[in-house]
């Protein structure tokens, strides 16, 4: 397997670390697509040698860069690129909409599709009396082969026909606008928390790791809910980017 040199550019006189600036400038070539899944990187003492770091700045770099989950070691082959960390815009649009879109063919595991009593909370974000029976999704997302995120969701009785078979083809937005539904605005909130040993398994995560979080309805151009969802997302893989606009 090829080695993978990169032409590194450190400002020794910068307040940012040196390992910090390492590590920030492999991120950009995994993440611009110049070190592709699968790459090698110099070992440590090789790469600590080139340009002229100690071995402990290198690894420390190099450990940014598996927390983020970029790169992973792997004994008798050395440190490897996984894949770059999926960054989603804050727009109305499904995560497999988003993966598909930068080229990380998404696959779903359907755990769950089911009729259900609504609770007295999904039934306020659905704007349906407490008991309503609405249909209840729990999917596993992946990309790239690797569990990404947990997402369930709650829907009204409506046009769309969702199967297992339907949901593991195509991502449920696309599914939605198939049967007629015209999705308009959404109310979206995102936060974090440490995941619970159910996640952990599901996602594949260390124990007790950081998870993104995302609460979100949306709305059709009547006004109606059409669905509510409560999704949970590997930080270590995942990003949101919003962009800021001066009123």
């Amino acid at each position: 397997m090829t080695v993978t040199k990169l032409d590194i550019d450190l400002d020794r006189s910068s307040p940012v670390p040196l390992y910090f600036q390492v590590a920030e400038q492999i991120a950009r070539a995994i993440q611009a697509g110049e070190l592709a899944p699968g790459s090698r990187l110099d070992n440590e003492v090789l790469l600590a040698d080139r340009l002229g770091l100690s071995r402990p700045t290198i690894r420390q770099a190099i450990q940014y860069l598996v927390d983020k989950g970029l790169v992973v070691r792997k004994r008798g082959v050395g440190t490897q690129v996984v894949h770059g960390q999926v960054k989603r815009a804050v727009e109305l649009t499904s995560l497999y909409d988003d993966l598909r879109r930068v080229g990380q063919e998404p696959a779903t595991r359907v755990l769950a599709i089911e009729t259900v009593p609504a609770d007295e909370s999904t039934a306020g974000a659905l704007g349906v009396a407490t008991g309503t029976e609405v249909v209840r999704l729990e999917r596993l997302r992946y990309a790239e082969g690797k569990p990404l995120a947990l997402m369930h969701n709650w829907l009204p009785p409506g046009p769309a026909s969702l199967t297992a078979e339907a949901l593991e083809a195509r991502g449920l937005y696309e599914l939605l606008r198939a049967a007629g539904v015209r999705m308009r605005v959404a109310a979206q909130r995102i936060g974090a928390r440490t995941a619970t040993p159910a996640e952990v398994r599901l996602l594949e995560e260390r124990r007790a790791c950081p998870l993104l979080t995302m609460v979100r309805t949306t709305y059709d151009d009547q006004g109606r809910a059409v669905e509510h969802g409560s999704h949970v997302y590997r930080a270590s893989h995942y990003s949101l980017e919003v962009t800021l606009v001066e009123r």
